[in-house]
């Protein structure tokens, strides 16, 4: 369970200062002073109308009326010059605020997709649910952190302003106002504080996975449906909404107690400044209105001296929140891939080949040793297919070669990033256009219409752009298209892009074999050497090379025309 130790206030300040140091600090730095001045006026403000109350009120209990319209009037007038400094103080923080969110979040994002951290998140158990951290965390983060800056900061000069004021009033308001408050914030963090802080990071946490779920069967809805799988599904989702339902449950529980607790504080305060100084007031010592003027200022000091008191529910959550951040960015600051990996690492070498070099596979975390001591080199034209039972570790070769996976030992030699293309049997589609489909990942390359849809028909998708309006059509295209139609369009970015190599994973499963002769075909036409993992026979042509895998990590290489797959 997380509790508010001596190092969140660390975590807290790697998260926080490299925007208040780095490209936007002098805009970050202006915007705060321009705070920090209407927060002056606010509080020169708030002490002149707590003088002017207590005027009136003891203007009222003497019946002089002259005296109260006065007062009444300087009111007045101080209102008019208030009311626009408290509308621009919420402007600019809030201005403030979602600057340093798009900062932060930018900052985020480029860690994010640098090192393809978002692939190696999702094997990683110390991060769950990095999309809520980016988009719900952040800006909590920014929002709260500003919140409680400008709260301290207005309690300081709140403290120094209507200190004066009490201290004029009564020396004993002032030492039992300090007893006070120091009580009060010592009973919250020792009762209260180990608690709360734990529960609101599990709650977020449980929040999150709940969501998520929702959000996977949203995304396999199809799946879902052909499996007959509701009854589990909901079963699933149930269980992680009950887990956020009992912690929640803990969560008010505990809330209720601090609750008690802190109304109980502030209602006490109505009545002890007046208990304190009525034998003055009845004496004739202190005018009624010193009563009034006594209270608002002890309400403002015991505010500003009782800031986690009032606010340790925010702070509770903020703390878990700043926890989970400081994690989230921990864990991304890490390379992937490094030599700490206690299974080893294959060490990878870009040159203009594909070579693999004694390599040993092994999963992710070590357990299984997929492949041993491969040894193999791919010149240009010269084709390979991989083959092999299911589980044998072909598709993982392919990630090796890619280098997303690297538990092992041994070297792989690979062409620069732009001259090798990746074709998983599910195609990604990403949100766009239709142009963009065709040139992911490089949307930017030149390339006229015209070309663009003579690709298209060579992948027997002739009718495409005229179907949807055009290459500037935006859909969802992963639900517009069948999965032989996304594949085909995956094969249009391979001519499109003629890399040197093209790694094809299953590529064509879904495809009739009329189909996936005319697309093999078009890429045997081109300089671009194909990697294929397959089980039909009528794709080994177009390879000269097979390379065998079992489910034992041996491997063997055999000439593709004398090849037999077993029946």
């Amino acid at each position: 369970m997380k509790t508010m130790d001596r190092h969140l206030l660390r975590r807290f300040w790697n998260l926080a200062t490299p925007y208040w140091r780095e490209d936007e600090k002098w805009t970050a730095w202006g915007l705060l002073a321009l705070l920090v001045l209407l927060l002056l006026g606010q509080t020169r403000f708030a002490v002149l109308l707590n003088e002017q109350t207590g005027e009136f009120t003891s203007a009222l209990a003497a019946h002089d009326a002259d005296r109260f319209w006065g007062s009444i009037k300087i009111c007045l007038g101080l209102l008019v010059v208030a009311v626009p400094i408290y509308a621009c103080y919420y402007f600019v923080r809030d201005k403030l605020g979602i600057y340093w969110r798009r900062w932060l979040t930018n900052r985020f994002l480029g860690t994010y997709f640098s090192q393809r951290h978002f692939y190696e998140l999702n094997a990683s158990t110390e991060v769950d649910n990095p999309d809520q951290r980016i988009a719900e965390d952040i800006n909590t983060f920014t929002q709260r952190s500003l919140y409680f800056l400008l709260v301290l900061i207005g309690a300081l000069l709140q403290l120094v302003a209507f200190s004066n004021v009490l201290w004029s009033i009564s020396r004993e308001l002032v030492y039992f106002l300090v007893c006070y408050a120091v009580a009060g914030t010592l009973i919250t963090l020792l009762l209260f504080g180990k608690v709360l802080i734990g529960l609101n990071f599990h709650q977020l946490r449980r929040e999150a996975d709940f969501r998520f779920s929702l959000v996977r069967i949203r995304e396999n809805a199809e799946s879902i449906a052909f499996y007959r799988g509701e009854t589990q599904e909901l079963l699933q989702v149930k269980r992680r909404f009950s887990a956020a339902f009992k912690n929640f449950n803990a969560l008010i529980q505990s809330q209720f107690f601090l609750n008690l607790f802190q109304y109980a504080y502030a209602l006490m305060t109505i009545v002890l400044p007046s208990v304190i100084i009525s034998a003055r007031v009845l004496s004739g010592e202190l005018e009624v209105g010193s009563v009034i003027q006594a209270g608002g200022a002890f309400a403002a000091v015991l505010g500003a001296i009782s800031v986690i008191v009032d606010n340790f529910e925010s702070l509770s959550r903020f703390a878990a929140g700043v926890d989970r951040l400081n994690t989230f960015a921990t864990v991304m600051a890490g390379k992937p891939g490094g030599s700490a990996h206690p299974a080893g690492v294959i060490e990878s070498v870009e040159d203009t080949n594909l070579a693999l070099e004694s390599v040993t596979l092994k999963t992710p975390n070590g357990e299984r040793t997929l492949i041993e001591n491969l040894t193999l080199t791919i010149p240009p034209g010269e084709g390979l297919m991989i083959v092999g039972e299911s589980g044998s570790g072909k598709s993982s070769l392919l990630r090796a070669i890619a280098g997303l996976w690297y538990a092992g030992s041994g070297r792989i030699v690979r062409p620069p990033p732009e001259e090798i293309l990746f074709l998983p049997q599910q195609p990604y589609m990403l949100l766009g256009t239709l142009r963009s489909q065709l040139l992911y990942p490089n949307r930017d390359r030149p390339i006229p219409d015209e070309q663009l849809l003579a690709v298209l028909e060579q992948v027997r998708l002739p009718n495409l752009a005229a179907r949807f309006g055009g290459l500037e059509a935006e859909r969802d295209w992963e639900k517009v298209l069948s999965v032989g139609e996304q594949q085909r369009l995956a094969f249009a970015r391979v001519l499109l892009t003629r890399p040197r190599y093209v790694m094809l994973d299953e590529a064509t499963s879904a495809l009739d074999p009329a189909n996936e002769e005319s697309l093999y075909r078009l890429l045997a036409s081109t300089d671009t050497t194909l990697v294929s993992v397959g089980h039909r026979p009528t794709l080994l042509k177009y390879h000269k090379r097979v390379l065998e895998l079992d489910d034992g990590s041996t491997w063997r290489t055999i000439p593709a025309d004398r090849y037999r797959f077993k029946l």
